[in-house]
């Protein structure tokens, strides 16, 4: 572990994270009190505005003029962005061509030969770049980096115009071996650029040096094909905030957990997918080892969606081996995150065979679910909360025009009630249900999918309407407890605030642990290292220090699927290599094969630039909290739980004392959330204000 001190990221941090919904900011102001009274410490300001879909930065600008604070004292500004995630799952990208090796053109096309359905015969996908923008040079590398056919020179200078003519905005330059050798792609972009009328040019290898073309192609071609995007957004933005009176840089979150000045963001502007809900897992990790818990599962559930995730060890986990969608790999380290369409926003229907279904249809933000007031007509999960008494109608934020529940509850009964032969009330029951179950199901896939037992970790909550679902999913999955931090709706902005630099890199080596070149191991991590500490030290915003970890992407000789392995340094011999790699295979699949040899894939560094903490016992301000339970009572009113209602306490949740013990059910009501705590659960308060529910009364 590497010291280095850097210089302050300024007193007051804003941390600003888009959502499909809404935008939410935190601010932290830790300059000397001047103001009445007694100092308590740093001051929070914490705004929610709606997302403004057609250009996002005017949402976040509408989030700091929500605020006390002028932008002109804003220290640092970190965002986590929605920019490239949208663009790339609505093929909303810019015109791009690519450029490969010859008779390979149809290889991001092709992919693994997989099919959109695992059932059925139809099905469709439209590749990045079309067929007709892919163009192909003569060129051949072998798998070991030895030329084989030079490269056509003019043959790139033809296909480069030839892209142009055809109105493309930005390239890659995605060659077979690049990974081994990428003189060829090199050269390729030096004759491009004399052409090329703008810097959105890619090269395959210097984004992902790893062997397998068809995921490093389409990681290459996503990237080119964000990039215009991303920097028009990025200088929108920047426009913007310097005319509201901030005038410094500021720094975007990676899908990585990382972040990255926003001043080099585009160049690899592919690492911003999934930047929102990488943010979030970043919070929960913080907050949770605050609390002495350094395993969990991420629950975020917002407007539109639901993002699981698993954090072990107090680290989350980065895969690069995520998909987005079918046959679209983006193949550069991100928090390994779940998403399903279950969010507030969901549409409840009946479908032709006459079964309820929810999502992945959703509202949005406009027109919203009918209690939003804005036109929406369709039952959603927000309404199903609402009419079953678990939100109160005359705390919803936005609410254009109100609704009655009433008018909720006769949607409810005649859209789904009828069909299904139920009353209103209770198809809202069978919506929260079928919600639940989808979800649970989400959360399966990245703890029991992956060899872990539910019940070994606690379930953190948050987004908008996490903790109004959390307590039922941490039942269905056995897991002992659920953890809401103190702002739950806006996590994913606090993940802004409290996330560090990073940066990842992946190079392909792809040899048998036995017959491998332990100096190029030793070689290539120490490189990886001195790259990323490179990089961070022309970040804006330096760090306390720098921490490095080395992992090796390895497999037994013969397969196909790979596993992660954690790496003591560049210093290991082979034996520590094949035992650590039999060590995680017996904790994955517990099962040992030693008699057959390993092979070492990829190696990878990830160079954390590990900022200051902030103290998150300031997120509610301790002023405002009473002496008693009682004190902190806003009503009691009827809430249903499990097919009967039950006259439940609703407490304001900023005035709760730090020692109260709450018997469920009850209701906890913030500015952000709802948090719901069903009968047999009791939930107590930490230091930093987190509520702790233990599912199920202790015996």
């Amino acid at each position: 572990m590497n010291e280095k001190k850097g210089i302050n990221s300024g007193s007051v941090v804003a941390g600003i994270d888009v959502g499909g919904t809404f935008t939410d900011l935190i601010l932290i102001d830790t300059r000397p009190y001047r103001g009445p009274g007694p100092d308590m410490g740093a001051r929070v300001s914490v705004a929610k505005t709606p997302t403004t879909v057609d250009n996002q930065a005017f949402g976040v600008v509408n989030a700091i003029k929500a605020t006390s604070v002028p932008a002109a004292e804003i220290g640092l500004i970190v965002h986590g962005t929605t920019t490239t995630t949208n663009a790339v799952l609505e093929r909303r990208l810019a015109r791009t061509g690519m450029i490969t090796t010859a008779g390979f053109r149809d290889i991001i096309e092709l992919g693994r030969r997989t099919r959109p359905q695992a059932y059925g015969m139809t099905g469709t996908f439209t590749p990045v770049i079309p067929r007709d923008l892919r163009l192909e040079v003569a060129e051949r590398m072998d798998a070991s980096g030895n030329v084989l056919t030079p490269l056509d020179e003019d043959g790139v200078r033809a296909a480069v115009k030839s892209l142009l003519d055809a109105g493309c905005v930005s390239l890659v330059l995605h060659f077979l071996h690049a990974y081994a050798n990428p003189a060829h792609e090199i050269r390729a972009a030096q004759i491009a650029a004399e052409l090329w009328p703008n810097d959105y040019i890619t090269t395959g290898h210097a984004l992902l040096s790893e062997a397998r073309e068809f995921e490093r192609g389409v990681t290459a071609a996503v990237n080119a094909a964000v990039q215009p995007i991303l920097e028009r957004y990025v200088a929108r933005l920047s426009n913007e905030l310097k005319a509201l009176g901030y005038a410094r840089d500021f720094l975007v979150m990676n899908g990585n957990g990382g972040m990255i000045s926003a001043a080099h963001v585009a160049r690899e502007a592919a690492k911003t997918v999934m930047s929102g809900p990488a943010s979030g897992v970043m919070a929960a990790a913080f907050t949770a080892r605050r609390a002495g818990v350094d395993n969990l599962i991420t629950y975020d559930m917002g407007g539109t969606s639901t993002d699981v995730a698993l954090v072990r060890g107090a680290r989350p986990a980065v895969s690069n081996e995520i998909e987005v969608e079918y046959a679209m790999p983006i193949h550069v380290p991100m928090v390994d995150v779940h998403t399903v369409g279950a969010g507030g926003g969901s549409i409840a229907r009946v479908n032709d065979a006459g079964l309820l279904e929810v999502g992945p249809q959703s509202a949005g933000a406009t027109p919203g679910p009918i209690c939003y007031g804005r036109g929406g007509a369709e039952p959603t999960i927000s309404d199903a909360n609402l009419l079953l008494g678990r939100l109160n109608p005359n705390k919803l934020l936005s609410v254009d025009n109100p609704v009655s529940v009433s008018d909720v509850e006769a949607v409810f009964a005649q859209r789904l009630g009828q069909p299904i032969g139920l009353s209103g009330v209770e198809a809202a029951g069978a919506v929260l249900r079928m919600a639940n179950i989808k979800m649970a199901g989400a959360i399966r896939m990245v703890s029991l999918g992956k060899g872990h037992d539910p019940r070994d970790f606690a379930l953190f909550a948050f987004g908008g309407a996490g903790p109004l679902h959390a307590a039922a999913l941490a039942r269905e999955l056995a897991i002992p407890r659920v953890m809401v931090p103190a702002r739950p709706g806006i996590t994913n902005a606090l993940g802004c605030v409290v996330a560090d630099l990073r940066h990842d890199f992946v190079r392909t080596i792809n040899r048998p642990v036995a017959s491998l070149d332990l100096d190029l191991l030793r070689g290539v991590l120490t490189a990886q290292r001195a790259e990323g500490e490179a990089l961070i030290a022309k970040e804006t915003v330096q760090p306390e220090r720098i921490d490095c970890i080395h992992t090796a992407d390895m497999q037994f000789v013969g397969q196909t699927h790979l596993i992660n392995v954690s790496l003591p340094g560049p210093d290991v011999d082979r034996e520590t290599l094949q035992r650590l790699f039999e060590d995680a295979y017996f904790a994955r699949f517990k099962v040992r094969l030693p008699e057959i040899r390993a092979n070492l894939v990829n190696l990878n560094t990830s160079v954390i630039g590990v900022r200051a903490g902030i103290d998150l016992a300031s997120l509610i301000d301790p002023a405002g909290r009473v002496a008693t339970l009682a004190e902190a009572l806003n009503e009691t009113r009827p809430v249903w739980f499990a097919g009967a209602w039950h006259d439940t306490p609703v407490y304001a949740r900023e005035k709760l004392p730090l020692d109260a013990v709450i018997e469920g059910p009850a209701i906890l009501e913030q500015l952000d959330t709802t948090t719901v705590i069903e009968p047999g659960d009791r939930a107590v308060s930490d230091d930093d204000g987190n509520i702790v529910i233990t599912v199920g009364r202790p015996e």
